[in-house]
């Protein structure tokens, strides 16, 4: 599959699968080892020989001929044309009604990247909406970084990742996956512990080669909300670009996740960028700017709500809170310095601790144990912030412009004939009543 390809949903084809009427079943045995398609079935399908025989019922019947109709990816329709063919039955590719939204079937096989996990919690990527999944795997990985920045403990992240990528403890097999996911955490944490001087706290292990997050907070805080930004402008860039996908430009033009919204953005960072050089030019083209993306905005959301005094109404308190939500979306990141300055702060007080007791005496022993338990507990604490505060802010301030519905998974028609005992199936079935040299990439 090719790179640009695997940003977007696989292309899915409506199709028709017409056959013998007295080959129904024979040919949706062949459908069900292919796992190619989706059945439009009006019932919820199960197992077993009785859904062939439910399946085949539900047909259109029209002289010697039954049909079916489904979702299947259009890569799989020569390989599926090809094994009907023996039948007499065929693949017939019908146009997409303009009201369904076909499902969505992503790349990337039978055991998606953790990164794809972190999207389809939030929801399922609709079909004409691109996949942000690896790009929101790197975001997490920065924001995570920036507030757990240690070398120390970002090496322990490291380690943990390489010994799940090992898969030589039986109990954490099933999260081998997520070793990638766990290392690139543990480098982007040891990444800005570089920055920042820390090594299991202020412990001068390593020098500082840019600041000292609790001697130099703002502009840490600065830091910050420029990461956040840099962020939103991501995520208002691929929501623009869904925008037209879903709708053409005329819809991404009016939108607050396409064009207009990404102006009103733009003309803050202008108004940012002018105030803090005093370039009057700059205010003036903020101010321009922020206009038209206003007046773009107002005018989506009178159409969206019907028109009449009551839309323009509706349209104004909308749009103050669109201004409002902007605000503090982008002040919000300010938490990825708030929780760094909190991981150095804690690690300070143990490290302030530790050397507060060291002697040549019994009170080594003591220093030893507490250096190690204030790391341990810093470290399962802030693991778990840093972890959930980076993933708040995926979701409420950066998938909110991604994504403006949710669409639904392509589920083929598969069902475990061979756990029934079905007559005639084939053996070569897998348990998942998918075969194995058929499986979808």
């Amino acid at each position: 599959m090719k790179r640009r390809e695997s940003l977007a949903p696989v292309r899915m084809q409506r199709v028709a699968l017409v056959v013998p009427e007295q080959d129904r079943r024979r040919m949706l045995m062949e459908v069900a080892r292919s796992a190619l398609v989706e059945l439009d079935l009006p019932y919820a399908p199960g197992n077993g020989a009785e859904e062939l025989d439910k399946a085949a019922a539900a047909a259109v019947v029209s002289g010697p001929s039954a049909a079916l109709v489904g979702w299947m990816p259009r890569h799989g329709i020569p390989a599926l044309a090809a094994a009907l063919a023996p039948l007499g039955a065929a693949v017939v590719p019908l146009p997409r009604p303009r009201w369904i939204q076909p499902p969505t079937m992503l790349g990337g096989g039978a055991r998606p990247r953790v990164s794809r996990t972190l999207v389809d919690t939030y929801g399922t990527v609709p079909y004409e909406d691109l996949d942000p999944s690896r790009l929101a795997g790197i975001a997490y990985v920065l924001m995570f970084g920036m507030m757990f920045g240690d070398v120390g403990h970002g090496a322990i992240l490291l380690a943990a990742g390489l010994l799940l990528r090992g898969g030589r403890i039986k109990k954490l097999a099933k999260l081998q996956r997520t070793w990638l996911f766990v290392s690139g955490a543990g480098l982007a944490a040891m990444a800005f512990g570089a920055l920042y001087g820390e090594a299991f706290g202020p412990t001068g292990l390593v020098p500082v080669l840019w600041l000292e997050p609790l001697a130099n907070p703002v502009p840490l805080l600065v830091a910050g909300l420029g990461v956040g930004a840099f962020l939103l402008a991501g995520a208002y860039a691929i929501g623009t670009i869904n925008r037209v996908r879903e709708g053409g430009w005329g819809y991404a033009l009016y939108a607050r996740s396409g064009v207009a919204g990404s102006l009103l953005f733009l003309a803050v960072g202008l108004l940012v960028w002018g105030l803090a050089t005093g370039t009057g030019l700059l205010t003036a083209a903020a101010a321009v700017v922020a206009l038209g993306a206003l007046v773009f905005i107002f005018i989506g959301l009178f159409a969206e709500a019907g028109g009449g005094a009551t839309a323009a109404f509706q349209a104004v308190i909308e749009l103050v809170d669109t201004v409002i939500r902007l605000g503090s979306n982008l002040v919000s990141f300010a938490r990825l310095a708030a929780f760094g300055l909190t991981h150095a702060a804690l690690l300070m007080v143990v490290w302030n601790g530790t050397t507060a007791l060291w002697a040549p005496d019994w009170r080594a022993a003591a220093a030893v144990l507490l250096f190690i338990a204030g790391n341990a507990v810093t470290f399962a604490l802030e693991a778990l912030v840093a972890g959930i505060q980076a993933l708040r802010l995926e979701y409420y301030e950066l998938f909110s412009r991604i994504f403006q519905s949710e669409g639904r998974p392509f589920r083929p028609w598969s069902p475990e004939l061979t756990a029934a005992g079905a007559p005639g199936t084939d053996p070569a079935i897998v348990p998942s009543g998918i075969p194995a040299e058929r499986q979808l990439p």
